[in-house]
């Protein structure tokens, strides 16, 4: 009877010995890419960032509206440009030639009653621009701030490098004028004059060639000195200077 030799496994001196203790604790995931407990920590957010497109369409909108607006400037600055060298416009020329006081009384309730006829001179001294006078005007002469008589102009047309002589009649009405015929028989005695003051709103309208424009308002302020107000005669005129200007 032969004996039964066991063969018992021998281990090998070289291999690593057996691991005691997990590599990774119970309860974690395995990581490859590091420490599994720093990877879990939540990353910062990034600031929220504005959006690119509605920010370049407003500036796009913003650079179109300023270009049209340049472009507008430019057309409106070449035509003005232009309408002035061709026509040259020049303003037209007034002056008070003759001033006559046919009412200058007080009445017995202390109020004062004028009548005026002012001779005036209009001059339009352009060659290829016409005036249209329209209704609507008012004349008025002044003694400092009192008014002391009110007309209208009449309704003309006046065409290239026409002079017109108008002939304007005014009346006026004043209370309470004690104050004011002393002030004027004081004025005259001291400096031998008087100053009045007229001014004139007139609605006109200016004509291109063929081409009518809109209504502007045209102001005249003149400051004459008279040697007198006195009643049923030709007041002389020492002198007179006017201004004008235009108002829409």
């Amino acid at each position: 009877m032969s004996d039964h030799q066991k063969i018992h496994p021998v281990s090998d001196p070289e291999a690593p010995p057996h691991p005691t203790a997990p590599l990774v604790p119970r309860g974690s995931s395995r990581s490859e890419h590091g420490d599994p407990t720093k990877t879990q920590q939540a990353a910062p957010l990034d600031p929220p960032r504005e959006k690119k497109g509605s920010r370049s369409c407003w500036c796009r909108c913003v650079c179109y509206t300023l270009l049209v607006l340049f472009l507008l400037i430019v057309i409106v600055g070449a035509i003005v440009g232009i309408l002035y060298l061709v026509f040259r416009p020049k303003f037209p020329d007034y002056n008070i030639d003759r001033l006559q006081l046919t009412r200058f009384q007080l009445n017995q309730d202390l109020s004062l009653s004028t009548a005026f006829n002012v001779t005036i001179t209009a001059k339009n001294p352009n060659e290829k621009i016409g005036i249209y006078y329209e209704d609507g005007s008012k004349i008025s002469v002044l003694y400092m701030q009192t008014r002391i008589s009110n007309g209208s102009l009449p309704k003309f047309y006046q065409g290239h490098e026409n002079t017109t002589i108008i002939l304007v009649e005014m009346t006026g009405f004043t209370q309470n004028a004690t104050s004011l015929m002393t002030t004027l028989q004081e004025q005259q005695r001291l400096t031998g004059s008087i100053p009045l003051r007229i001014r004139v709103t007139q609605p006109v309208r200016i004509k291109l060639g063929k081409l009518k424009l809109m209504k502007v308002r045209f102001l005249v302020r003149c400051g004459v000195s008279v040697d007198s107000l006195a009643a049923n005669s030709v007041i002389r005129v020492r002198s007179s200077n006017c201004k004008y200007r235009f108002r829409l």
